[in-house]
C-alpha cells in the first residue's frame, strides 16, 4: 500500500483552503539550531538536511538543557488545512498575510499540514492576521 492509497491527496483549491483556514498553536517555544551538538532524535521537533549542515528545530528548554543558547524564539503554528502537496498559493497567501503585518514567518511543510514558526512575542498578532485572511476569503469581511 502506498501513501497515496492510504491518505486523501488534500485540498487543491486555494479559496476553499483559505475559507476553511484554522490555526493551532503548539505548546512550547521553539528555536533553530545546527547539529553541532548531538541531540537525541526524540527531542527534535523538525530536521532539515542541507549541504552546509543539518538544521534542527527544538523546544527552547531542550536547547538550553543541551547547553545551546536559543537565538530566534518561535511559536509553532499548525495550519489545519490538509492541502495537497501540489496545491498552488497557500504558502504565498499565508506568508503575505503575515508580511503585511510585518511578522517574520518560517514555513515547514509536512504531508498533512503546513507549520509556521513566528516570533513568540508576535504569535497573537500572527493569529489575528491569519484569521483576517480566513474572513476575507469566506466573505465575512
Amino acid at each position: 500500500m502506498t501513501t497515496e492509497d492510504a491518505v486523501p491527496c488534500g485540498e487543491m483549491h486555494l479559496e476553499r483552503m483559505l475559507a476553511g483556514l484554522a490555526v493551532d498553536v503548539q505548546p512550547g517555544t521553539f528555536t533553530y539550531v545546527t547539529d553541532d551538538v548531538p541531540i537525541p532524535t526524540q527531542e527534535v521537533s523538525a530536521m532539515i538536511r542541507e549541504p552546509e549542515g543539518t538544521t534542527l528545530v527544538l523546544e527552547v528548554e531542550t536547547a538550553r538543557a543541551h547547553g545551546i543558547p536559543p537565538g530566534f524564539e518561535a511559536a509553532w503554528l499548525t495550519v489545519r488545512v490538509h492541502s495537497s502537496l501540489e496545491a498552488v498559493g497557500l504558502t504565498a497567501a499565508l506568508s503575505a498575510a503575515l508580511a503585511a503585518s510585518g511578522i517574520p514567518c518560517n514555513v515547514l511543510a509536512g504531508f498533512f499540514h503546513d507549520h509556521l514558526l513566528v516570533p513568540v512575542h508576535r504569535s497573537e498578532e500572527a493569529l489575528e492576521a491569519l484569521d483576517r485572511l480566513r474572513r476575507q476569503n469566506s466573505g465575512l469581511v
